[in-house]
């Protein structure tokens, strides 16, 4: 096995272990995963969510989506896998989704709170967000705007989401330890999303 793919299996368990917590069992429909990156966790995703699911890989830059495409046609996937080329900070054509995921992405955003209002109003009622970050406040180059499990909570609450918790932590040889933070869009919220998505 070469040392990138011995680094690979090492993120993937790492991931596995912080995003499956925060799935419930049977856990289904359409997802997205904001600021993708290489795909680890959307590859996670389309193995844990029941089969038949849809999963949007969403990420900026294009030879990330790249060699999502290329791993994607060694694999055999029990749900579809789409990537779209979009930064998740502007306004995305998807259709309501039962699920987003942000891993290691939400510290890119310096102001948090109205990008996770517009995410929300992406979610159908019940849908559920889940965010995996580095557990701290001092950030660095590779992390400039982080924010910890207390901020997560506060972050989710103040964008309307309810249920707000962090399911699961885990230590990082990076900025020490991580979590995995979930909150749900509460039945009888209002979706500003255009019926013609």
């Amino acid at each position: 096995m070469s040392y990138l793919s011995e680094r690979r299996e090492g993120w993937t368990a790492k991931a596995r272990l912080l995003l499956s917590p925060a799935l419930a069992d049977g856990a289904d429909g359409l997802w997205a995963d904001m600021g993708c990156g290489d795909g680890i966790f959307s590859f996670l995703l389309c193995e844990m969510l029941a089969a038949g699911s849809q999963v949007f890989a969403v990420d900026r830059d294009r030879l990330a989506l790249e060699r999502v495409a290329q791993r994607q046609g060694t694999l055999t996937l029990a749900s579809s896998l789409t990537t779209l080329h979009a930064d998740f900070t502007r306004s995305l054509r998807l259709p309501e989704l039962d699920g987003i995921l942000l891993a290691n992405a939400l510290h890119f955003v310096a102001d948090k709170q109205p990008m996770l209002e517009k995410l929300a109003d992406l979610l159908k009622p019940n849908g559920r967000l889940i965010v995996v970050e580095y557990n701290t406040q001092r950030g660095n180059s590779a992390v400039p705007f982080p924010f910890d499990e207390s901020d997560f909570v506060a972050l989710a609450e103040a964008a309307g989401l309810a249920q707000a918790q962090i399911v699961t932590r885990a230590p990082s040889t990076f900025l020490g330890e991580m979590y995995t933070g979930s909150a749900v869009k509460p039945e009888g919220s209002a979706s500003t999303i255009p019926e013609s998505r």
